[in-house]
């Protein structure tokens, strides 16, 4: 079960755009239905695209925030980042917070659930 997401992005103009999309699947430890994975991984994919502004902007800023990660760790000094890596590490993070809420709010019984993000 896995829930695909999609977005555009492009030069603003109808013929230039190209279509973007990701799959997030949802891993969980802990009995739950297919149904409930379903809907988690729904709420999860909404949440992220309502924080970041769009489906399109999903895998560029998680594919930025991994390189980050890999670079300077999970808690990055302030100063180790240029302002514009900084922003775009605080927005993943706060994005990814935001759909974590959305899709376990009131599932917690689903416990040690990941997402995985792919293209």
């Amino acid at each position: 079960m896995a829930c695909r997401c999609a977005g555009a992005a492009g030069s603003g103009h109808v013929s230039a755009r190209l279509a973007l999309s990701y799959t997030v699947r949802l891993f969980a430890y802990e009995d739950v239905s297919d149904e409930q994975k379903r809907q988690a991984e729904q709420r999860f994919c909404k949440a992220l695209n309502d924080a970041l502004g769009d489906a399109a902007l999903v895998l560029p800023v998680f594919t930025i925030y991994r390189r980050l990660v890999a670079l300077h760790g999970d808690t990055p000094s302030a100063d180790a980042l240029s302002t514009e890596e900084l922003e775009l590490f605080t927005q993943w993070q706060a994005a990814e917070s935001a759909a974590l809420t959305a899709a376990l709010g009131p599932h917690r019984y689903m416990g040690d659930a990941e997402f995985d993000i792919r293209a």
